[in-house]
């Protein structure tokens, strides 16, 4: 399956400064940061998290890219996978890239489809 999401950089002006991207349920949130990353023009070397939103966008549970705790089963991006966290039409995370300077961007699953198989 493939997920289309909508992410949108929350700031301060009138314009709505986003990008529709296309990523498999299956791949990994640290996947979904760097196409994140990249399609907004950073490098991805800052520190990031996802968490879990309602749908009045209150942020609930952290997704830490890199996580304090050694264990093996803390909960970080690389072993989170999309589906895990969204799953259905409207679900929604919020992303803060750079705990310096907060970029956040909310981010909306709006579209499932099938993966088109090449021929």
């Amino acid at each position: 399956m493939i997920y289309r999401l909508r992410v949108i950089l929350d700031n301060d002006t009138d314009d709505d400064i986003f990008r529709d991207i296309e990523i498999r349920k299956t791949d990994s949130l640290e996947d979904l940061h760097n196409v994140i990353t990249q399609s907004f023009g950073f490098d991805g070397s800052e520190m990031a998290s996802f968490y879990i939103s309602d749908d009045d966008w209150n942020q609930g549970e952290e997704i830490p890219l890199l996580s304090m705790d050694e264990s093996p089963n803390s909960l970080r991006m690389e072993n989170s996978t999309i589906a895990q966290n969204i799953e259905d039409r409207g679900e929604k995370l919020i992303y803060v890239y750079d705990f310096l300077e907060m970029w956040t961007f909310f981010v909306e699953l709006t579209e499932v489809s099938e993966e088109q198989v090449a021929e």
